[in-house]
């Protein structure tokens, strides 16, 4: 998103913030500014991206700012730890799991029974598969990336949630 190669878990927040967008003149913004920005006028959705780093550590910070948050925000990742984190020391806040389409039964199963997640996150080529239609009876089930109206389709059928970019986004 910077153009820049830095490890974000050791990087500290004030350079970090100080970093210009790619193309543009704006900074990349600090986690508080952006709920201060959007204030709770639409649901938000964090995913925290883990590098063999310290989950509660990321998870502490994190909810320490959703503490200040307004409006209904999830947090999700690939990593299991973050919702064992979060079902432990911040039940309040709705916890999810990201499963990617190559993830095998027993890595999917381990990490179902580690994050206890209150919804699902699945890659958009999981949806018509028997596993993903059993756990959408027992919680919602997002798909990501959906980027064209072709996946838009198929999507809103078979998921509950659309995670979108570019032109799988909701119609008007």
């Amino acid at each position: 998103m910077c153009d820049v190669a830095v490890d974000v878990e050791t990087t500290p927040t004030a350079l970090l913030t100080g970093q210009r967008l790619a193309d543009t003149d704006q900074h990349l913004p600090a986690l508080h500014q952006v709920l201060e920005l959007v204030d709770g006028r639409v649901p938000l959705l964090l995913e925290l991206k883990m590098c063999g780093g310290n989950a509660a550590q990321l998870c502490q910070e994190v909810t320490l700012n959703l503490a200040i948050a307004h409006g209904p925000i999830g947090v999700m990742s690939f990593d299991p730890k973050v919702g064992r984190w979060l079902r432990r020391y911040a039940q309040h806040v709705p916890r999810g799991l990201v499963i990617g389409e190559d993830t095998s039964w027993l890595k999917r199963w381990l990490a179902l029974v580690i994050a206890a997640p209150q919804f699902l996150a699945v890659h958009r080529n999981c949806l018509g598969r028997v596993w993903v239609a059993r756990i959408r009876k027992r919680m919602p089930v997002y798909a990501w990336t959906i980027r064209s109206a072709a996946e838009r389709a198929q999507a809103e059928v078979q998921a509950d949630a659309l995670i979108w970019e570019a032109d799988g986004r909701p119609r008007n």
